[in-house]
């Protein structure tokens, strides 16, 4: 075990303290298990490959010698701009410069990839922004707003370029300023910190600025791209980093590269998009998808922002780990792109995964679990405006906006102990979800619906899978039935007008706040009663009952500004009386909330929740606990305080509790 040193002024270097390599990727050639790679402050224009991994025991630790001051970076400056015509320089680049990968011939396309408008996985950047590409010279010229942007007058810097005899020409709109003034780049590689093979395991990376890569889409169903991640390895730990201005996503725990089954979809057409899935699922065995030898992995502590998919993209590498106390914002705020796979989190089968302590805001959704959130948890989040702004024009292929989202899974999928202040807060085309002591302003979306397709006259039920119990054996498949829910001990505050009650509009934003969309769905007795074999004893008549809606279970919450109450809730508590305010104050960049509805709440008291309250999921007949099978006890507040033995509903414990809630990440 030793110490590597990295200094991107050396030269000649040995890796000593005394004579310290100039680039990491010759640490990385190197370094072995329980060795430290110290990196001292600078930019490092580099591709780093970790050859070796670590051990358990041992891991390998790269580490920034002063925190976020050691760079690593996708791009390149640019230096020699020529005026061309108003507010537009160019440039030219010759592909040679670019190696093997050139990203301004590079298309952003795949599976999932909706936008009619094709853009490249390369960027222009001023000043850290990544300025945006259009799709002739003109659009370059005019630098107009862009009516989709998040962020309107960002759009007016402008990019474009073309190919001719092998060089690239660059052309941008700098609004006046000059390029050559500025800190100009232009990103060239397709990651800054990923190991190009499989099971590199136990790395450590911490403390450093990670930024700008030329990444790809990365849909479930194909290779994932990231500026950083660990590829289909094994216990890597991500912390204390700034992970920024991805083309596409930050942090991918995702998906080995599957020739046989990668952009099926895109370059094949002949499969469905959904049969692809289940073939990734069930090719994922052969190669190596195992608790033993997949995932397990941390990222903490980490502020990752502006990234044009997602901040955090995993498809099955990500199973068994925690995402913790990192500050994920302003992802997919361009629309220069358009998808799914586009969230704040965005995760298919996240097995016994947790995330909790996490600020999550400004993103198209803040977390979106895709199939098999077996075992996840959601816990203990701060989430807000995570909606479209007012006055943005929706843009062809963009997803919905919502808190969190979880799809065509079984569960268990727990909910708990949030603050989801944003105008839609839940959206569950799925079943088995637990949602337990949140603050809820926005709706819930898709309970009944977004699941199957009518084909040829037909339904197309969209079969997905479950699995052993803390395991990712497949265990069967199932449609999507609804259902399978447990409502208890939330607080429900309709705080944004109700303006759209049309559930096919294209925002999918279902404004009506509460728990009135569960309606449809039987109680526990309604539902087991049809099971009666004595009354009804031919197998094939259970038909109708074994494809019905499965029961919910709603009890303890509280209603406050005209919020909805489900018909078969008997113990809850309503505020028709008062109009309470809930505000999220920021002030130099620390967070609070205002309100008053906990002097409302009187005396009403809920039953403590527990897994034996909650249950079993109905399809894997798991239950709602830790992954290593132990009970959860709802028994500890947002700011981790004690409840009592009869607690009230929401995430804080009284309204002194609510009081200190304060963050700053």
């Amino acid at each position: 075990m030793s110490k590597i040193y990295v200094n991107i002024n050396a030269t000649n270097g040995d890796g000593s303290k005394e004579k310290p390599f100039k680039y990491i990727d010759e640490a990385a050639k190197i370094a072995k298990p329980g060795d430290e790679v110290i990196v001292a402050p600078g930019i490092y224009r580099e591709y780093v490959n970790p050859i070796n991994a670590g051990t358990k025991e041992a891991p390998i630790v790269y580490k920034s010698e002063k925190p976020l001051e050691a760079i690593i970076t996708g791009a390149e400056a640019v230096t020699d701009w020529e005026p061309y015509t108003g507010n537009v320089w160019t440039t030219t680049v010759d592909n040679e410069f670019f190696g093997e990968y050139n990203p301004y011939t590079t298309e952003v396309v795949g599976d999932w990839y909706f936008s009619p408008i094709i853009r490249h996985a390369g960027a222009v950047f001023i000043n850290d922004l990544m300025m945006y590409e259009t799709v002739n010279i003109q659009e370059c010229i005019d630098g107009e707003i862009d009516t989709h942007s998040w962020k309107p007058e960002d759009s007016k810097f402008k990019w474009y370029c073309e190919q001719k005899n092998g060089r690239t020409i660059f052309y941008a709109n700098f609004q006046g300023k000059n390029p050559n003034e500025e800190n100009v780049e232009i990103s060239v590689r397709r990651n800054c910190f990923m190991p190009d093979k499989n099971g590199v395991d136990y790395i450590t990376v911490d403390g450093f600025n990670i930024q700008k890569a030329a990444t790809t889409w990365a849909p479930p169903a194909a290779y994932q791209d990231g500026m950083i991640g660990p590829h289909w390895s094994m216990g890597w730990i991500i912390e204390n980093c700034e992970i920024s201005n991805s083309r596409c996503c930050g942090i991918s725990l995702g998906k080995y590269l599957d020739p046989e089954n990668d952009m099926y979809f895109f370059t094949k057409h002949v499969k469905s998009p959904t049969q692809m899935e289940r073939d990734a699922v069930c090719r994922g065995q052969y190669h190596g998808w195992l608790k033993e030898k997949i995932g397990h992995h941390i990222i903490r502590n980490c502020d990752v922002h502006h990234c044009e998919q997602t901040g955090i993209v995993g498809r099955m590498g990500g199973v068994f780990s925690t995402i913790e106390n990192c500050h994920i914002h302003d992802i997919c705020n361009s629309h220069q792109l358009g998808g799914a796979e586009t969230a704040g989190i965005k995760l298919h089968a996240a097995i016994d995964v947790t995330i909790k302590n996490n600020h999550i805001h400004n993103c198209i959704m803040g977390i979106w679990l895709d199939w098999e959130a077996q075992g996840a948890r959601i816990t203990n989040n701060l989430l807000h405006d995570n909606t479209r702004p007012d006055g943005v024009e929706p843009t062809d292929g963009a997803m919905f906006n919502t808190d969190i989202f979880i799809e065509v899974g079984h569960g268990p999928t727990l909910i708990d102990n949030n603050l989801l202040l944003s105008k839609s807060s839940i959206v569950i085309p799925t079943e088995g979800v637990g949602c337990v002591h949140n603050l809820i302003l926005g709706g819930f979306g898709l309970i009944n619906s977004g699941v199957d397709s009518i084909v040829n006259g037909q339904r197309e039920p969209r079969y997905t899978p479950y699995h052993i119990r803390h395991r990712t054996e497949v265990a069967g498949f199932m449609t999507i039935l609804h259902g399978d829910d447990r409502i208890y001990n939330n607080i429900f505050v309709q705080k944004y007008p109700v303006t759209c009650l049309d559930k096919t509009a294209k925002d999918a934003d279902y404004e009506v706040v509460g728990t009135l969309p569960f309606d449809i769905f039987p109680t526990y007795d309604e539902w087991i009663s049809q099971f009666d074999f004595t009354k009804n004893p031919d197998m094939g008549k259970l038909g109708e009952a074994h494809f019905g809606h499965l029961p919910v279970w709603i009890e303890g919450n509280a209603y406050f500004n005209g919020a909805k109450i489900c018909k078969n809730e008997t113990e809850y508590f309503e505020n028709k009386d008062n109009t309470v305010k809930v505000e999220l104050i920021e002030e130099n960049g620390k967070y609070s909330l205002i309100t008053d509805l906990y002097d409302l709440l009187k005396d009403f008291k809920a039953k403590l929740i527990d897994s034996d309250i909650l249950g079993c999921a109905f399809e894997p007949e798991q239950r709602f606990e830790n992954p290593d099978g132990s009970d959860i006890v709802f028994d500890v507040d947002f700011n981790g305080e004690k409840r009592d033995a009869s607690p009230i509903p929401g995430p804080f414990r009284n309204s002194d509790s609510a009081k200190k809630f304060v963050i700053s990440y």
